[in-house]
């Protein structure tokens, strides 16, 4: 009876020993199961992505990853049939009819590319700054992925540019976290410098003023501008010195300050002197602008005298003073008058050819 229970005893603690045992080596080994979704940074799907507890064969490839950026499907039994092939068997398949696969992708944005492509040729060979570059790719860069490893910036490796046709040809290198070779850019195209001028919306005559209507402001080739181009504050009131015609980026040589004065015209002419004001009818004898000295026939006396032009219609002359007379003048005068007293001169001498009689 003692020896019965004895072998009871014994096998009870084999069972529960070896029981004991398969949990361990459960938990240490334990099924490789399947990922519902998996995300790769690389070109390829390996074992250890698309199953848990895939021991060795972890980093075995098995697949191409879908295209950067974008998610692809496995069917569950086609990958079944794979890991086979590599002697993964007993995988917990968890239901799953098939298996999301997400490749990861770092996005350059093509105004981004646009923006490093001017930096790197900003004062290159006689160009401006970067703002003022208008680049046209010889393909649209678009934007451009790149494996989420390559976190590096844009360094420019190559740079060439080649001032008489505008042409640039530039190879970027972005580093990646593995230390591997850089990922490769290269960009073609053409450059051009570009400033803001004032365009004409229609054709302009000669010796026309400018309306704010008249002229917009555009970004065109500064080869084609010069370096004279005229801005809208510097255009809008001004008069154009020849004909213009629509479409034109205007020059600052183009225009002038407008006429105040206009041949033939009937003027006001202003005599000034110390302490006389005098205005008279004229007629312009020439176009003249602020400032500039310009003919004109004093309608009263038909002379012509020159004068500067201070407005429109109106032209100014300065009468100097007259000289004060000697001190010996002053004291054999018999009408007694003091050197101070220039009045009496100054009368006198608007019936000089140069002023006319005060009427």
């Amino acid at each position: 009876m003692i020896a019965r229970k004895f072998i009871v005893a014994i096998a009870l603690l084999a069972a529960s020993t070896a029981a004991a045992v398969a949990q361990t080596r459960g938990d240490i080994f334990a099924a490789p199961a399947l990922r519902a979704a998996v995300t790769v940074t690389g070109d390829l799907v390996r074992i250890g992505d698309i199953i848990d507890n895939a021991g060795n064969a972890t980093q075995i490839a098995i697949y191409r990853a879908p295209d950067l950026g974008t998610t692809g499907s496995l069917p569950v039994a086609q990958v079944l049939n794979a890991l086979r092939s590599h002697h993964v068997i007993g995988v917990d398949t968890r239901d799953l009819k098939e298996i999301s696969v997400t490749r990861l992708s770092r996005t350059l944005e093509g105004k981004d590319i646009e923006h490093h492509v001017a930096r790197t040729l900003e004062r290159k060979n006689g160009l401006g700054d970067a703002a003022n570059l208008t680049l046209t790719f010889d393909r649209d860069p678009g934007d451009v992925r790149l494996d989420a490893s390559n976190t590096g910036g844009m360094q420019p490796a190559t740079v060439r540019f080649d001032p008489r046709n505008g042409r640039f040809d530039i190879t970027f290198e972005i580093s990646n976290d593995s230390g591997t070779a850089p990922a490769k850019l290269r960009f073609t195209g053409t450059a051009i410098e570009t400033i803001e001028a004032a365009v004409l919306v229609h054709g302009i005559e000669r010796n026309e003023v400018l309306k704010a209507s008249d002229v917009v402001i555009e970004r065109r080739p500064k080869a084609e501008v010069g370096a004279d181009a005229a801005t809208r504050d510097r255009t809008v009131g001004m008069q154009a010195r020849r004909q213009l015609r629509a479409g034109q980026a205007i020059r600052v040589a183009d225009l002038a300050k407008p006429d105040l004065v206009q041949r033939d015209q009937n003027v006001t002419v202003i005599y000034d002197s110390a302490g006389l004001y005098l205005t008279v009818r004229g007629k312009a004898l020439e176009n003249g602008t602020e400032g500039d000295v310009v003919n004109v026939m004093n309608l009263q006396s038909k002379r012509t005298v020159s004068g500067t032009v201070t407005g429109r219609g109106q032209v100014s002359l300065t009468v100097a003073p007259p000289r004060s007379a000697p001190a010996a003048a002053d004291t054999t005068s018999s009408l007694g008058t003091t050197t101070g007293q220039a009045a009496p001169v100054a009368v006198a001498k608007l019936s000089s050819p140069v002023a006319p009689k005060a009427e």
